[in-house]
């Protein structure tokens, strides 16, 4: 009996698993070589998932897609086409032509493909929203709510006051070590992205914080596990960034603020307030931890009173003389 050729579905299968190889392997590069945080690699592996799926659809091999294949892709993800997906942002399909140029530039130094389909890639301008910032009333009304000497509330009012104090991002607060944090010195030693470590100052008020917290709030949550985070969970376990999520809506909804908070709101208003009280543009860089300076500059939009003061004091005819 004569073996029946494979069916269409074998060749899928067959393909799909090639393109996982290659995900795989470039995804092992970036996190083993280029030290990318898990949040970044899983966001790769699902932009390159969809892209394979796409591929498979027109019955083609990732390692012989060419330039029209990448701009269908990215042109069906802006006007929604297929399975009624709605259109998709221009900062989610600049983030995607940026995975899709990472991955093809691997698969070229790998020799897999002799050239690179997205080379002449030409990705819509990148959108970018003014993000949403509190006042300094409306941080202080939020950080003077959480009030109580119970180990809980500690360890709130403590994690607000760094994340504010300090401009850090939802992993990195969760990410900090008790080793991380200097008391004495004054200063966090966050974790950026790809695991980059950067010096913060640690504001007077923070670092109360988190001495009452280290005193008597932690030792009563942790106990006797050895737990090296310094944020933990009642149970003394490391915080999660859901747990983080959780308590901060929590307090902003108590003071109405739920409505303008997000777990990066107090790391916006933080940059906000240090250049609106004139600090220089270079330092909030590198307390961010931004690699690149420009996008820090989009906090210098938020202050238009700032501008308007550095423009009369700077301009030799700003004022009459």
């Amino acid at each position: 009996m004569a073996v029946a050729a494979p069916t269409r579905t074998d060749g899928e299968r067959a393909t799909d698993a090639r393109f996982e190889a290659l995900v795989l392997d470039f995804l092992a590069h970036l996190e083993f070589e280029r030290g990318l945080s898990r949040n970044t690699l899983d966001a790769y592996r699902t932009d390159l998932l969809q892209y394979g799926a796409f591929l498979a659809g027109r019955d083609r091999d990732a390692t012989a897609a060419e330039g029209g294949d990448v701009a269908d892709f990215l042109a069906d993800l802006a006007t929604g086409s297929g399975e009624g997906r709605a259109p998709s942002s221009a900062a989610t399909i600049n983030r995607k032509a940026a995975c899709l140029r990472s991955f093809y530039r691997h698969l070229r130094r790998e020799e897999l493909v002799s050239s690179d389909p997205t080379a002449a890639l030409a990705p819509p301008a990148k959108s970018r929203k003014l993000p949403r910032v509190l006042s300094y009333a409306e941080v202080k009304r939020l950080l003077d709510s959480v009030r109580g000497g119970d180990p809980v509330a500690l360890r709130d009012r403590a994690l607000l006051e760094v994340m504010y104090g300090c401009g850090l991002r939802a992993s990195e607060a969760v990410g900090l070590e008790v080793g991380d944090v200097d008391l004495r010195r004054g200063y966090a030693r966050p974790h950026g992205k790809g695991n980059k470590e950067r010096i913060v100052p640690l504001g007077r008020e923070a670092a109360a914080a988190v001495s009452r917290y280290l005193r008597s709030g932690r030792p009563e949550l942790v106990g006797s596990k050895p737990e090296p985070r310094l944020f933990v969970n009642f149970r003394g376990g490391s915080l999660s960034r859901q747990g983080l999520y959780k308590i901060i809506q929590g307090h902003a909804k108590r003071v109405g603020l739920d409505g303008k908070m997000s777990p990066h709101t107090l790391r916006h208003s933080f940059a906000t307030h240090l250049l609106s009280g004139g600090c220089d543009l270079r330092s909030v860089q590198e307390m961010l931890g931004h690699a690149d300076v420009s996008t820090t500059q989009l906090y210098t939009h938020l202050s238009p009173e700032r501008i308007k003061d550095v423009y009369f004091k700077a301009h030799p005819r700003a004022v009459s003389r």
